[in-house]
């Protein structure tokens, strides 16, 4: 039986960046995923900035596209909103190409890859054992990248305490005169969908399309998807290809780390309640843990303790404001575009910021919004 410092459950961004982290520290490290790579990951494949200057090498080599502004329209409403930066606010990727891609930089490094490997089961104690589908391997500990159903969370003892929303996303090839139209902006639609909003990001030669809603409630994403198709005047469809999926915007309430686990990106809950977008957070999460077991020295109650410790103090309270600001921002819909009309050069710009790293969602959310309130009056 195999025998490592630390195993990864899950080879996304998060688990593949951590990897790579780990054993760049000396820390012996394997990366253990159900499927046979490379595999198609579900995602709408728009990486925003702060995400991808946290990761330490370039991936210039995977980026289909990159946009220096997005847009955002409002159903029913004549304004669009955009701001332009001088770096790539979003860069569109495949998820098999971009996954692979950090997952080579992590094998580089020494990382053992076990693909193919589906997790069975867990035997806690002072060594867990991990039992995959193809053997045992042991582990002093465990992080568990293996987003939103996360099998691992549930074997470690966490219920089901998340908020998960429903998304729907296609990848559709269109004529070659609605795909010329619609590559030149990224551009996200509000109140498109009940409570949500749909995307279009431009690929290579081909458009990644969906619908999110930001409730837990009963749609017809489909229709919804249909709709969207329509407003945005696509004549042809050659192909298209659903995938439907859950998001986790509300993260966990009974803790992240437990029996030897740290639970982090979707597993944990830790997706943009704004904007649903999860590799950013799932990166920043990856490297809390990271830091916590090398200055632990190897120790998991102790690194547990320092990580828990890290979220409670940087991203739980951006992530706790954007749970309040999302819950207004999707269902005062009159009173929303009434502020966007006035303000809305600012709200984007703010919103931007965000998307880039310049900025992070306020942690005092009232103080915050009085003070501004005073700045605009």
């Amino acid at each position: 039986m195999s025998h490592f410092d630390v195993a990864i459950i899950g080879s996304g961004p998060a688990g593949a960046s951590a990897a790579y982290q780990l054993a760049e520290q000396g820390v012996s490290t394997v990366l253990i995923e159900k499927e046979l790579l490379p595999r198609y990951k579900t995602c709408g494949g728009g990486f925003v900035y702060r995400g991808r200057r946290r990761l330490p090498f370039d991936i210039s080599e995977v980026v289909e596209r990159e946009f220096m502004q997005i847009r955002l329209y409002f159903e029913h409403e004549s304004m669009m909103l955009t701001t332009k930066r001088e770096v790539p606010v979003i860069s569109m990727v495949m998820r098999d190409d971009f996954d692979s891609f950090i997952i080579k930089k992590a094998k580089e490094k020494g990382v053992v890859i076990k693909d193919g490997h589906k997790l069975t089961g867990i035997t806690f104690g002072d060594m867990p054992v991990l039992h995959t589908n193809q053997g045992d391997i042991k582990a002093k500990m465990i992080i568990a990248a293996d987003g939103a159903l996360s099998p691992t969370a549930k074997m470690a003892g966490w219920k089901e305490t998340r908020t998960l929303i429903p998304a729907l996303e296609y990848e559709v090839e269109v004529g070659a005169e609605d795909f010329e139209r619609l590559s030149k902006e990224v551009r996200f639609d509000v109140d498109t969908i009940p409570y949500g909003y749909a995307w279009s990001f431009p690929k290579k030669n081909h458009l990644s399309l969906g619908v999110a809603s930001a409730r837990k409630v009963r749609i017809d994403l489909k229709a919804h998807y249909r709709k969207y198709l329509d407003k945005l005047g696509i004549q042809e469809v050659i192909s298209e290809k659903a995938h439907g999926f859950q998001i986790p915007v509300a993260p966990r309430t009974d803790g992240f780390y437990r029996n030897k686990v740290f639970l982090i990106g979707d597993a944990a809950g830790f997706a943009d309640p704004i904007t649903a977008e999860g590799i950013s957070n799932a990166l920043l999460s990856g490297e809390m843990v990271v830091e916590a077991i090398v200055r632990a020295k190897l120790d998991p109650d102790t690194a547990g303790a320092l990580y828990e410790s890290k979220l409670e103090e940087e991203l739980l309270p951006e992530i706790h404001t954007g749970v309040s600001v999302s819950k207004w921002f999707y269902s005062q819909r009159k009173i929303r575009n009434f502020l966007m009309k006035r303000y809305g050069d600012y709200f984007i710009s703010a919103m931007t910021d965000v998307f880039i790293g310049e900025r992070s969602y306020p942690k005092d959310l009232m103080k915050s919004l009085k003070r501004k309130v005073r700045e605009l009056v």
